[in-house]
């Protein structure tokens, strides 16, 4: 099912359940999980993933993933815990939150506005997801060898 088609789908089911006054909460509950979840990401777009990876590594993929994508860098502020930063790619603003949650963990959520108060590009987002987790996999030959060069471990 296209992304496009899913969210007429959601906004169809949520009018429907706003149509039943009193019965909205079994309107919703009778619809299920998968609906909910697929009305929550068509609505706000927002695309998050964990990595088991410093900050400091994932933001390094963050700006090398979006130069790939020819997406602009307009924004790029933060310090040891958390960081944002912004693009632009055409009539998109890409906003890119990384925050620390151990040494070695760190949280990504990606949010592509597309100007459209309601809905956001889901697509986008995943894509930048999927993109930094590519330059994440590229770099972790040069990672596990500057490693094993700090502490000379040859595992």
């Amino acid at each position: 099912m296209t992304s496009t088609r899913r969210r007429w789908r959601a906004a169809a089911l949520l009018s429907a359940a706003l149509a039943l006054p009193g019965c909205a909460a079994v309107a919703l509950s009778a619809v299920g999980p998968a609906a909910e979840f697929g009305l929550d990401q068509a609505t706000s777009g927002i695309t998050a993933k964990t990595y088991t990876a410093p900050a400091a590594n994932l933001r390094l993929a963050t700006l090398k993933s979006l130069s790939r994508m020819d997406m602009d860098v307009v924004k790029d502020t933060g310090a040891d815990k958390e960081w944002t930063i912004e693009a632009k790619a055409g009539d998109r603003s890409i906003e890119i939150e990384l925050k620390t949650l151990t040494a070695m963990t760190t949280r990504i959520r990606v949010v592509a506005d597309n100007g459209n108060w309601f809905f956001h590009d889901e697509a986008t987002a995943e894509e930048v997801v999927a993109q930094i987790t590519e330059a994440l996999e590229r770099d972790k030959p040069h990672a596990s060898q500057a490693a094993m060069n700090d502490t000379g471990d040859m595992r």
